[in-house]
């Protein structure tokens, strides 16, 4: 499907040069901000004190966050549990509290707010288990990334493969260089969206390439720019199509989803315009430098000589 149809070839490899040199002071810089700054790991890494609250009727969670806020907490998380009466606090450790201090503290704010509020459960997160989390999700990422290299390779010719896997690397180490310079807190729900960034800009690359390698039989004269030209032209309309329409949807999280999903609609949306990005200007582009060519993608046909008496 095509809203639009661009007859003419865009020239973007003509700027490939530039854009790859700013792509990789771009990640050089985010890997200089991860190992400097590192992130700003939520409670579910650190530990901390979880509580579970019922309210009598629906809970309204940004009442529940200002009387949490006014105790001068500043990282906590609070979202429904189950149903819409029920609560999950997470607060941070704090120097010099018990878990039951702090429990009693919040319960006598939101009493305060709400005299309805029942406290159902407390209980504490030690920094062990956010260890094992962060173990955990480490595994996951690496995983993904060796499932993604090992479809690449078996996917496409060596040069494609190596340029499909710097691209998507690219995209992860950009999306934590933001995690990281602005402290953005880096929770569950961020590693998800990671990890969900990685299989969504492996398929924009997949797309690109396998129409390049499509291009490459059916331009014979045509130059290796201006066959991947051709190719990024031909799929820019299905590309506005698929990435404007899930854009939308993460702008909707991002702006109306709260502070639960605020960081994962941040993260997702990075990766979506990086994944474009990297997709034309960083796979194509070192594809291209690489020395991809005709002969590597379409293999020649063999002609049957003479037989022999």
């Amino acid at each position: 499907m095509e809203f639009f149809r661009i007859h003419r070839t865009i020239p973007f490899m003509r700027h490939a040069l530039v854009l790859n040199v700013i792509s990789l002071v771009t990640f050089l810089a985010a890997v200089f901000f991860i190992a400097t700054r590192g992130f700003h790991l939520s409670i579910e890494f650190t530990g901390g004190t979880v509580m579970e609250v019922n309210y009598a009727q629906a809970a309204q969670l940004d009442e529940v966050r200002g009387a949490v806020g006014k105790l001068g907490y500043a990282d906590f998380q609070v979202q429904n549990f189950g149903t819409s009466r029920d609560v999950l606090i997470r607060l941070p450790l704090a120097h010099g509290q018990t878990s039951a201090a702090q429990s009693d503290a919040v319960l006598a704010s939101l009493k305060a707010a709400d005299p309805s509020v029942e406290l159902r459960r407390v209980e504490f997160v030690g920094p062990q288990v956010g260890q094992e989390l962060v173990h955990n999700g480490l595994m996951a990422l690496l995983f993904v990334v060796l499932g993604i290299v090992i479809y690449l390779a078996i996917r496409f010719e060596w040069k494609f493969a190596l340029a499909g896997v710097i691209a998507n690397l690219h995209d992860v180490v950009i999306i934590l260089g933001f995690f990281a310079f602005f402290q953005w807190e880096f929770s569950l729900s961020v590693l998800a969206g990671v990890l969900a960034v990685l299989g969504y800009s492996v398929n924009e690359s997949v797309v690109i390439m396998d129409r390049i390698r499509e291009n490459f039989r059916k331009q014979r004269k045509a130059s290796v720019p201006e066959v991947i030209n051709g190719a990024i032209t031909q799929t820019i309309s299905r590309t506005i199509i698929t990435h404007g329409s899930t854009q939308m949807m993460v702008l909707s999280m991002l702006f109306f989803g709260g502070p639960t999903l605020h960081y994962f609609a941040m993260a997702l949306t990075i990766g979506i315009w990086f994944g474009i990005y990297s997709s034309v200007f960083v796979a194509a582009a070192l594809a291209m430098w690489f020395g991809v060519k005709r002969e590597d993608l379409v293999k020649p046909v063999k002609k049957e000589g003479p037989e022999v008496a």
